[in-house]
């Protein structure tokens, strides 16, 4: 199983200086162990809502650079997939009712798959 449904964690948010609502703990790599999925949601959308908010990122390219930098990950190829999904340029801004599917699209490419129903989905986003 992936570290990201594992730890209910399906973005593989790494723990900072506060904790989040639903954390119950950190794994021996640093990610976030939430208690159940819609918390690991709800990180995710806290996390692209200050992306946007505060950074203005609001592409395929802002936020996917940011969320996966490529000294860790092949972002270019995670940006091209985020993109062709959504059906938006690599430049061109998400529009905010497209965020549930930013998000499924991110969980797919964290973990392989996107195991969450339509209702954790957006469960996650209204706790937010």
């Amino acid at each position: 199983m992936a570290r990201g449904i594992r730890n209910n964690n399906p973005g593989n948010i790494r723990g900072a200086s506060y904790q989040w609502v639903g954390e119950t703990g950190r794994d021996k790599d640093g990610f976030v162990i939430f208690s159940a999925p819609q918390y690991g949601v709800r990180a995710m959308y806290r996390t692209l809502q200050t992306y946007r908010n505060h950074y203005g990122l609001m592409t395929p390219s802002g936020i996917i650079n940011r969320w996966a930098p490529p000294s860790e990950n092949n972002t270019g190829a995670y940006v091209a997939h985020v993109a062709s999904v959504l059906g938006v340029a690599e430049h061109e801004a998400i529009p905010l009712e497209k965020y549930g599917e930013l998000i499924k699209v991110i969980i797919k490419h964290e973990n392989g798959v996107q195991p969450y129903s339509d209702e954790v989905i957006h469960a996650g986003i209204a706790a937010a």
